[in-house]
This record gives structure tokens, sequence and C-alpha cells, in this order.
């Protein structure tokens, strides 16, 4: 057993945080954090954002020597530890939420990013006592924040939104440096140099992601889609009439097999989740591979209405009649173009219809 604070926190670091990680990563995923919606998620969020402020606060006053009262000065070894735990339960919820959305496969660089934060948390201990650090991954939980809590809140989404949360996020962490200013101004005039690089290099990084479309569109998020022989709507439920497939492709939407006989329909069908309230337009965006020009053309576009709330996601269809056999994608976007997610498929001639099971949805 650990014998003074020093080997408390190596203990800690050792046996309890790895666990800690594994169980507070799962509780957001199925617990905690499952709809980005919810009041109860986003009071956690705001609460671990509370939290790492305060350790900011805190460990730079202690480190300037303008707190010195005994009862702090003991905690003081264990606020990096719990700014770990903060900054790690924001990023563990991050890469819940965002990995729902990165259905398509460039917006995982994202969420790999974000998970690469999570576990590095696990060995940032040391460096949550510098300024510029510990500013610098604020402001990066901030902005990860408010780029889905702003389109929850005014029901819209867009690159409005993504601005509006990069200008709050900006304006957000300059009134929080202009708080340590006012309590520490020799120690902040020391480092704002390397914070005001810092939160540029991070904010030129989102805004890179976001417009190239690395950046998962929540609150969006694809929960189900493929490619159907027939979609049939009876009363609640759609009836999905699917080519059967081995269980572990049942949970891939790239490279199915699609027979089709002579002027067969080919449907693809797609379940969108958005928060309740939220109001915006689903488009299928249909292209084919052109393996002569070594390119995909878009053939056609379908857009329907949709209207958040439902768990399950807001479903949808489109169909198209007597298309070509070859490489097919169907990539599911907003109105105002960002993708949600894509169905890849490959359309083969059969002679005869091909067996189809029903899958109801």
């Amino acid at each position: 057993m650990p014998k003074d604070t020093g080997e408390l926190i190596k203990w800690y670091e050792r046996y309890i945080s790895p666990i800690a990680l594994i169980a507070g990563f799962l509780a957001d995923n199925y617990i905690l954090l499952r709809r980005v919606d919810l009041w109860t998620s986003n009071l956690l969020l705001f609460f671990y954002l509370a939290v790492a402020a305060s350790c900011v606060v805190l460990t730079n006053l202690i480190a300037t020597g303008r707190l010195q009262k005994p009862s702090l000065l003991k905690a003081a070894p264990f606020l990096p530890v719990v700014a770990q735990f903060a900054f790690g339960g924001l990023f563990s919820g991050y890469v819940s939420l965002y990995s729902r959305s990165a259905a398509y496969s460039a917006s995982w660089i994202f969420v790999v990013l974000l998970a690469v934060l999570l576990l590095g948390n696990e060995r940032f201990t040391r460096f949550y006592s510098r300024l510029a650090f510990q500013v610098g991954i604020l402001f990066t939980v901030l902005f990860s924040f408010l780029i889905f809590y702003l389109p929850v809140v005014f029901k819209s989404i867009g690159q409005g939104m993504f601005i509006a949360s990069g200008v709050l996020s900006l304006a957000l962490t300059a009134l929080f440096m202009r708080f340590l200013a006012h309590l520490m101004p020799e120690h902040v005039r020391e480092h704002r140099t390397k914070i005001a690089q810092s939160i540029a290099v991070i904010f030129i990084t989102f805004n890179v992601l976001y417009f190239s479309h690395a950046i998962p569109p929540l609150p969006l998020a694809l929960k189900s889609a493929g490619v159907y022989h027939n979609v049939v709507k009876e009363g609640d439920n759609y009836i999905l009439s699917a080519e059967p497939v081995p269980w572990y492709e049942s949970y891939l939407r790239y490279n199915t097999l699609f027979h089709k006989t002579a002027g067969e329909t080919v449907f693809i069908y797609s379940a969108v989740f958005a928060p309740s309230e939220f109001s915006a337009t689903i488009l299928h965006e249909w292209e084919y591979y052109d393996a002569s020009d070594n390119a995909w053309v878009k053939t056609a576009t379908f857009g329907f209405p949709m209207t958040g709330g439902r768990d399950g996601g807001y479903r949808g269809f489109s169909l198209r009649e007597n298309i070509d056999a070859g490489k097919w994608r169907v990539n599911v976007k907003t109105g105002n173009g960002l993708i949600i997610g894509r169905i890849a498929f490959k359309v083969v001639d059969a002679p005869a219809p091909a067996e189809t099971i029903e899958v109801r949805n």
C-alpha cells in the first residue's frame, strides 16, 4: 500500500487509472451519455468542464504562492490527478458521442484524434501543471463541446453553427484568461505567447478538419442504413427485404453485394437520429464509380424532410430503377452538404431474384 502522497498518486496512475478509463468509457457509452440532447448528458459535461477550469485556477494560484491555506497546499499534489480525471471524462464522452456520428470514413480522423487524447490523457499528469498546456487542452474540450451543444440549443446545423461555436470558444477562453490575469498578472504575462500559439494551432486544426468534412456532424447520427430489394411501411414499422449475410457483415455498410435482375428496383434506406424538435432536410446522393475515369459520378439526388426525437432515428428511403451493374455508393447528407454517412455496395446482374429475408425497423 502507498506510504505517502507521492506513492499514492503513482499507485493510482498505475493501477486505478487504467481501470477507471475503461469503466468510465463504458459508463459514458451505455449509461450516462446515451443521447446528445438529454439534459443529464449535458449537465455531466458541464460538470467536467467546471472541474477542469477550477483545477487550472487552483493549480496556478498555488504555483504562484497566492494560495497559502494549509488545507489547499496539502491537496495541491492531487490537483493534476483531478484535472486528468475531468479532462479524461470529457474526452471519453466525446469519443462516445462523436463515434456514433462518424459513419463517413473521413470523419473517423477526428474520432481517432479524440481517442489519442483520451489515451494520452493517462500520461499527461505532469503536464497539467503547465499553464499553456492547461489552457490549450481546456480550449480543445470547450470547442469540441460547443460544436454539438449549440446545434442542440438552436435546433440547427451547418457552417454558421460551427463558426459560432469557434467564436464563442475563443470569447470564453479570452474571458477565462482575463480572469487569470486579474488573479496572477505576471504569471499570465510570462506564458501568454505560448498560450496564444497553442490556441491558434488548435483553432486552425479544428477549422481544417471541419471544412474537409473530418468532424462528424453531431448532433445528427446515422443509426442504420443499407441497400434493399424492397422497402414497405406498415404502421410504425418499415419492412426491409435484405439479402442474408453473415452476422459480422450486418454491422458493415461497405462492399455489400446486391444481386439485381433485369428491371429490378434498388432501395436505399436510412435512419438518422436528431434531437427532439430538430428539423432538417436529408439527402440521398447516388454516385456511380466510373472505372474509365477513376472517379465517382453523381447520378441523382433525392431529399426529404426529417424531424428529430426518435431514439432509432428518423427513417426514409430513396429508390432507383434500371441502374447499371458496378460499384455504387449513396451519401446520406444534410441539406447544406454535411455528410452524415455513406452506404457503399456493388450491383451484380443476376438471372433470378435473390433470396431475401425480412428486417423490421
